[in-house]
């Protein structure tokens, strides 16, 4: 989906880039990656991949602030994925955005429908992921 459509539809906004307001998520981005692997350590593997799932979803918030957008209205979620999708498919892969995508449903579900249904194995993939996209996203921000 691109940008006109995504506005038109009221999915995002455009907003003033705000270099603090970045920094400050990718330091969120990285207390929520060490809280993900205190949850695995419990046992806690829902809130794991949860807590996870939320790093990359702040990461890709980041980049959209980066450009001057924000998500808006209902589809919060969904509009990070669909923009980063449309503006940055060359610099993410798609079996990334897939992967993140594939996060969003899953701890919907973990959340509002099937508690206890992460194992350990899928909390510490969803940890490796969130790791790997914060990179990625430091990557293409430039910050340390």
């Amino acid at each position: 989906m691109k940008i006109e459509e995504m506005l038109s539809k009221r999915m995002i906004k455009a907003i003033e880039t705000d270099k603090k307001e970045i920094k400050k998520i990718i330091e969120l981005c990285e207390r929520d990656i060490k809280v993900a692997k205190k949850n695995l350590e419990n046992e806690d593997y829902d809130w794991s991949l949860a807590i996870a799932y939320n790093s990359t979803l702040q990461a890709g918030k980041a980049l959209m602030i980066s450009k001057g957008y924000r998500s808006n209205g209902e589809f919060k979620h969904l509009a990070v994925i669909e923009f980063l999708h449309s503006e940055f498919g060359k610099q993410i892969t798609d079996k990334m955005i897939d992967i993140l995508n594939f996060l969003r449903k899953r701890r919907h579900k973990v959340v509002y429908e099937q508690g206890g249904s992460v194992s350990e194995g899928e909390s510490m993939e969803a940890i490796k992921f969130a790791i790997d996209f914060l990179n990625k996203i430091k990557e293409i921000l430039k910050v340390n």
